[in-house]
């Protein structure tokens, strides 16, 4: 039987935010440490939304253009997030245990799809296998949250040997259909269920969820 698809609901930055996605269902949420994104939180205020996540709920850190010993030298103080979802440059080939390394990949092509594969090739060589792999769409000069739909048609019946997670335009009114075609491990949404950037509507929320669950 397939596991069900698991849903991330990214760039949370309001506690009634965080509240509205929990209790909607999602599986994880991201809090985003790049400055220069609308969704961003300091150290602080992500300590505050640490503070009132439940068990059982992953908090996932996004950072751009980090190294994972950065990475996880940033998060030493907060404590509780394990998982990290890193945009932008060339994946890291390297350990990344106590954390879960999940590299973003912006797809626009079969060019773009053997990129992935010669990664995780690498990564296989040295006994180096990332958590997961993201794959976004694709827009110049953006490195995340990009609103545009990953190629979907190019990711089915791909099988990466990890986790794969779907993110790039996903809205309630597409992505059960993302997901009968891609069958991902887990969807990714951050603008497509806001009411303004880095504030997200309880309703677009909710909807999200439930028509990814659906669309198995």
């Amino acid at each position: 039987m397939r596991t069900p698809v698991r849903v991330k609901i990214c760039g949370i930055t309001h506690p009634g935010d965080l509240d509205d996605a929990v209790a909607a269902g999602a599986d994880a949420v991201g809090l985003n440490f790049h400055a220069p994104s609308p969704r961003y939180v300091t150290p602080e205020q992500a300590a505050r939304l640490l503070e009132r996540l439940p068990p059982f709920v992953e908090p996932v850190g996004v950072f751009v253009r980090q190294s994972l010993a950065d990475v996880r030298r940033y998060l030493e103080p907060l404590g509780r997030i394990r998982t990290v979802q890193v945009h932008g440059g060339p994946p890291e080939v390297v350990a990344a245990a106590p954390l879960v390394h999940v590299p973003a990949f912006q797809l626009r092509d079969d060019d773009e799809l053997f990129v992935v594969m010669d990664y995780l090739e690498a990564c296989r060589a040295v006994n180096a296998m990332p958590g997961a792999i993201l794959v976004d769409g694709y827009a110049p000069g953006l490195v995340g949250g990009t609103g545009e739909t990953a190629p979907w048609h190019l990711l089915e019946g791909f099988r990466p040997g990890v986790p794969l997670i779907l993110a790039g335009g996903l809205t309630p009114d597409n992505v059960a259909e993302a997901v009968r075609l891609v069958r991902p491990f887990a969807v990714d949404v951050a603008g497509g269920v806001e009411s303004s950037p880095g504030r997200k509507d309880r309703g677009k929320v909710r909807a999200f969820i439930q028509a990814a669950r659906g669309g198995e």
